[in-house]
């Protein structure tokens, strides 16, 4: 029923188009290298293959290929990434499945409950390239799987002083541009500060970085 749901509401809108559906984690993995789809909705309970081991294995296999080039109409200078954006669907928001699941490389995560037009547009803002962070959530599982007395890791004195502001920002929830107008520089200078906040912490994206900023003690949870 939640899959259907889902199915219409997306299907519906003149930009967006769901080419498989899974009944578990292994088909989900399986569905995902076959079709190669820019975004995945993954449930973080399933059978044979739980959301949080799907996404583990779907962006390993991701990581292992090359990436395509854009067609004609794309910028000749890019490259098409061949790692989808995992969004997962949950019941419970403090779920711990969904805190592993962020860490393992989900883009961010749902709820079940939440209306067509939030569904939407959250498919379209990590399609995008940007990470669904909703701040009070992440800070309440990262306190909840917190390691107390944790040494701070080397990436921490790495940063120079502007990586760690828009780090610290980024863990409020904020996208570039809005960093961008708290800083008053360009969107192209944060992203460019963003880009380096991932190399040095080895985050896969901003979900990941804001993760391993909290099991670090680098922002407080």
């Amino acid at each position: 029923m939640v899959r259907t749901a889902l199915r219409v509401i997306l299907d519906a809108e003149p930009d967006m188009e769901v080419v498989g559906e899974a009944e578990n984690g292994a088909e989900a993995v399986s569905l995902v290298r076959a079709l190669r789809p820019d975004v995945v909705l993954m449930d973080v309970r399933m059978p044979q293959i739980d959301g949080i081991r799907a996404t583990e294995q779907i962006l390993a296999s991701a990581s292992a290929r090359p990436a395509e080039p854009h067609g004609p109409s794309g910028p000749p200078s890019s490259c098409r990434p061949t790692a989808p954006r995992i969004i997962v669907v949950t019941t419970f928001e403090n779920d711990s499945y969904v805190y592993d699941a962020l860490r393992a490389g989900a883009a961010g995560f749902l709820l079940k409950r939440l209306d067509a037009d939030q569904l939407v547009q959250a498919v379209r803002t990590v399609a995008g390239g940007d990470s669904l962070l909703f701040p009070a959530a992440v800070r309440s599982l990262a306190a909840a799987h917190a390691t107390r007395n944790r040494p701070r890791p080397p990436w921490v004195a790495r940063l120079t002083e502007r990586e760690a502001e828009v780090l610290r920002l980024m863990a409020t929830g904020l996208t570039n541009a809005e960093i961008a107008g708290r800083l008053g520089v360009g969107p192209a200078t944060v992203k460019t500060h963003v880009a380096a906040v991932l190399a040095k912490t080895g985050a896969r994206d901003r979900t990941q970085a804001v993760i391993a900023a909290y099991e670090a003690g680098f922002v407080g949870t």
